[in-house]
Parts: C-alpha cells; structure tokens; sequence
C-alpha cells in the first residue's frame, strides 16, 4: 500500500507541475532537493552493514551476471534501435531510454521483493549496493557516447566529480558511521523512508514544471505515450526472462535465480531522479527523460510483486 501512495504522489507532482507551475519560482526547490539528495544517499550508507555485504560477496557468478545485465544487456537492447533513430524528438526519447537502460539496479524493492519470493537475501543487498557504485562512473559514460548528437555534450568528469559529491560522498560516509548508528536507524527506518520518497515527488515535480513552461509535451500525443509504455514493457520482460534462462543455463540454485532476475531486472528511480537533475539542472527536456524511468518503476513494482508472491507460495507448498 506504501509504494502504491508513492506512485500516486509522483502522478500529483505531475498535476501540480502542470497547474502550477510557478511554484518552482517561489520556492527554492533546486536548494532543497540538493541537499535532499546528500541526505538520501548518506541515509542508505547508514542502513549498509558490513556483515551483510561480506555474505553477499562470495557468489561471484551471480555477481556477474545481475551486473552485466544492469549494464550491458539492458543498453544493448535500446542500442539495436540507434540505426532507427533519426534527428529531433524521436532521438530525445530514445536517448531518455538509454538512460533508462543504463541506470543501476533499485535497492530497497529489489531486497523486499528477494524476501519475499525467498531468494538470496544477502547477494540481493550486495549487488543492489554495487550497482548504485557502479552506475555513478557508469550511467554517464553511456550517456557521453550520445549526448552530443542530441541534448548538447556533456562533460563527463565534470559528472563524475558531482555525482560523486551528491551520491558516493554522503554513502560512504554514512557507511562509515553504520556501527555507531543503526540501532538509531532502525528505529527511524519508516520515517527515513519518507523523506527519501518526498525529495523524488519534489524532483518530480520540479523537472516536470519546467517541461510544462517550456511547452515540451506539446507533440506528445497518446500514441506516443502508449508506444513508450510498449517499449518500457518489452524492456523490462526481455531482460527479466533473458537473465531467467542464462541463470538456469549456469545451474544456479533456485534462491540465486530469483536473485538474479529479480535484481538484474530492476531500474532505479531514485538514482535515475538524482542523476538527472545533476546531468539536467532544471533543463526542460529533464521531463522527457523522466517519464520512461516513472513507467519502468510502476511496471516493475506491480509485476515483480505478482511474481515473488507466485514464487513465495510455491515455496510454501513445497515444504
């Protein structure tokens, strides 16, 4: 019910950053989610525990492949469409899916979801915090082979130098102060929660108030809305049953292939928000680029959920 409330805040940010738009003026809402974003990731280096992470890293098959699929497989797939794209909006969105492809794995519903469907809880934590690491120095080099045919170039130290000062900074510090805080932590795990959900509904908002002043979905007709979703959904089931098959081809055990497509599957809207706003600014095109990410998170969320309650209960039964 929680993530269901999410999803309906980021479809009111949405409203509200069309009808509103001028809050964005008023407020200081790059300040805010600035600082938002330090605290998120300082957050989750607080939640890491080593014990956890050192169980997590002996399985270095699985390791590989929930990595290569992250980042090699999902950008191939959106790579095979390139030749097909021709100049203007039409390459806008495919390079908004690209960096939908090229973004880490999420980590809290990745966790949840391994739980649940009994997989291997440990491998879960660890690849979904090496992805987050990975995709930091990842994430924008995908991106620098295109941007300058399309959005202008970017300057991909530059990305790297901030984004390791909004994202790897506050995560390893906050790591580094794990032991002395996570009884605090737990007991203020929900409430964390939140704040980290209200700074993406604020950069939601935020992106999509400059897309709306700028008149950017003006040619977005519902065509073009549904094709996305298509794509978004082709996406998302051809990694899933792809990593299906390579893990059962490599004999894994029935916990490390649901790990492995579990994990491997899943895109992160929390680094995909951060990332944009640090490559985008207030960019008006920043709500193009959210709306693949947005898609791929509701899909992901409602499909993984139906399918670790399947698995869960085949677990069940067979006991």
């Amino acid at each position: 019910m929680k993530k269901h409330l999410f999803i309906l805040a980021l479809f009111i940010a949405i409203f509200l950053g069309y009808v509103f738009p001028q809050l964005s003026e008023v407020l200081p809402l790059a300040i805010i989610t600035d600082v938002g974003i330090g605290f998120i990731f300082f957050f989750y280096g607080l939640k890491l525990s080593t014990a956890e992470l050192k169980t997590g890293m002996r399985n270095y098959k699985l390791h590989i492949l929930i990595q290569v699929a992250t980042f090699v497989i999902f950008p191939s797939l959106v790579l095979t469409f390139y030749p097909l794209v021709t100049e203007g909006e039409n390459q806008t969105y495919w390079l908004a899916f690209l960096f939908l492809a090229a973004l880490p794995s999420t980590v809290s519903s990745s966790v949840v979801m391994v739980s649940l469907a009994k997989g291997n809880i440990p491998a879960a934590i660890f690849n979904a915090s090496l992805s987050g690491i990975i995709g930091v120095v990842i994430t924008p080099l995908w991106l620098s082979f295109f941007m300058e045919d399309t959005q202008g170039s970017i300057s991909f130290y530059d990305v790297i130098a901030k984004l390791s000062i909004q994202i790897l900074f506050p995560l390893f510090l906050g790591f580094a102060l794990h032991k002395f805080t996570k009884t605090l932590v737990n007991k203020y795990k929900s409430k964390i929660t939140i704040f980290d959900k209200s700074v993406i509904v604020l950069i939601v908002y935020n992106s999509f108030s400059h897309s709306f002043k700028a008149n950017i979905f003006n040619g977005l007709t519902v065509w073009d809305f549904l094709a996305i979703l298509t794509g978004v959904a082709i996406l998302f089931f051809t990694v899933y049953y792809l990593v299906n098959y390579i893990s059962k081809r490599l004999h894994f055990s029935r916990e490390d292939q649901i790990t492995a497509k579990f994990c491997g599957s899943k895109k992160s809207l929390v680094h995909g928000s951060v990332m944009l706003k640090i490559l985008f600014g207030n960019s008006p095109n920043a709500g193009i680029f959210l709306i693949p990410i947005m898609l791929y998170h509701i899909l992901q969320l409602i499909v993984i959920a139906i399918f670790a309650n399947k698995l869960e209960q085949r677990s069940t039964t067979s006991y």
